[in-house]
């Protein structure tokens, strides 16, 4: 502790003790070397058994009543505002997850990226961030692995290099080592929202129009099987969450997911979730067993949260076999790339089937495609609705029912554009006048080429 001499008595004045602390070398790696004494003697302090079985509220009382006791004791120089925040920090290093316990919290934030110790990223409202925020070293990083990953039972080493989580409020984590990440741990979080945008909330952001969501909530109400197409981060999920509340409460939702994030509205909803295999390399269960299962529990609706695997062949069984209206989401950059991945994953899957066979299937199975897109301004914008018409050859046909056209830039950097329709009228447009739901009348102008 060469960079500070602790005061044997108090001083006169919090800001005589704040000025003193600074005069003595307030800089990144003092204050670093201060949370790491403070930790260890709170450790040795402190009983950790106990304060996991405190209610969240009381385990942080007593790590901040711990350290208010330690500094009096030990460091009465370290008053005010910068004591405060020294005890913030270290209750994070207990408690939370250290240094980004606080972009955590910060509701704007969607996604915070550990690189390496001096390399900590954020996403804000589309676009990413270098933070301020840095760990002390790889073995610092570690100890926050270890503090995410320990409570649920899983193993992150040499040997296990790659993990995904789940953190209490929902958030997805990601963690991977060194040799595979060569520099440094990484960590990845995937914010969980807590209060999920409605179809509302979507026009409002312009990430559709009100004639878009009426048309999606008829497509809802009809009972078409719809697909959510996007990239990593453009709100596919959040699409998902939106479509589900056209669902109506008399009906029974079954929900897949891996790991669970979509939050239902309705009274009558059985979530499922796929489970990695234990340390023994037991007990996996993944989503294809998680559909076929659903098809015994007499589901309404099947909602796939992420169609990633051989569960794509059983989804569009199920969407073939009587259990229409459901919905789920796909990794692509277009309409036809969805589809595309789509086969790709039945095969993949090891299914002995011809190519032609399994388009048949998509082709009768998916009714509606909805493409998702982040543009360089870090809106989202749904840029394309899709209808699935059939097979010609043998190729799946497609036509646009929407479209956001980009015009341009603004002096601003922000994507310049308008929602369109195309005027054509949906295969599937009767089902609408059989459920006596109507569209405004300049909706389908042009006849289906």
């Amino acid at each position: 502790m060469s960079q500070f001499t602790w005061q044997s008595r108090r001083p006169e004045s919090p800001k005589d003790g704040e000025e003193t602390f600074q005069r003595r070398g307030q800089n990144s790696e003092a204050v670093d070397e201060l949370k790491i004494t403070l930790h260890q003697r709170l450790i040795e302090e402190l009983d950790p058994a106990k304060l996991d079985g405190l209610e969240p509220g009381r385990a942080r009382e007593a790590v901040v009543v711990a350290a208010r006791s330690l500094i009096a004791q030990e460091m009465p120089g370290i008053v005010g505002s910068v004591r405060d925040e020294l005890i913030e920090a270290v209750v994070n290093e207990v408690l939370g997850l250290g240094p980004i316990e606080n972009l955590i919290k910060e509701a704007p934030v969607s996604e915070v990226m550990v690189n390496a110790p001096d390399q900590v990223f954020y996403e804000k409202e589309g676009r990413l961030y270098l933070s301020s925020v840095r760990f002390r070293d790889n073995a610092h990083i570690m100890r926050i692995i270890e503090r995410i990953v320990a409570p649920l039972g899983r193993r992150v080493d040499e040997s296990s290099p790659m993990v995904d989580a789940r953190l209490k409020d929902g958030s997805r984590v990601n963690v991977i080592l060194p040799p595979v990440a060569p520099k440094s741990p990484t960590i990845t979080i995937r914010k969980f929202q807590a209060d999920k945008m409605t179809v509302e909330d979507l026009i409002g952001m312009q990430s559709m129009t009100q004639e878009m969501a009426e048309f999606l909530r008829a497509c809802v109400r009809v009972r078409l099987n719809i697909i959510v197409s996007g990239g990593t981060g453009t709100g596919k999920t959040t699409m998902l969450n939106a479509l589900s509340s056209f669902i109506p409460d008399t009906e029974r939702i079954i929900t897949i997911e891996d790991p669970t994030e979509l939050r239902l509205q309705q009274g009558h909803v059985v979530s499922l979730e796929a489970r990695p295999a234990s340390l023994e390399g037991k007990g996996e269960v993944t989503q294809r067993d998680l559909v076929r299962n659903a098809l015994r529990m007499r589901p309404d609706r099947i909602i796939v949260g992420e169609v990633r695997g051989a569960e794509a062949f059983d989804m569009l069984q199920a969407m073939n076999t009587g259990h229409e209206g459901s919905l789920g989401t796909v990794h692509a950059n277009s309409p036809r790339d969805a589809l595309a991945r789509i086969e790709n994953m039945i095969l993949m899957a090891g299914l002995d089937l011809p190519i032609r066979a399994i388009r048949e299937q998509i082709a009768s199975a998916i009714h509606v495609v909805i493409q998702i897109a982040r543009l360089p301004d870090g809106t989202r914008r749904v840029v394309t609705v899709s209808e699935i018409n059939g097979m010609e050859g043998d190729v799946v046909t497609m036509q646009d029912l929407f479209r956001f056209e980009q015009r341009g830039v603004d002096s601003d950097g922000g994507v310049v554009g308008a929602f369109k329709s195309t005027g054509l009228r949906p295969i599937f447009a009767e089902k609408f006048e059989i459920a006596g739901i109507r569209l405004p009348a300049d909706l389908f102008l042009a006849e289906a080429v």
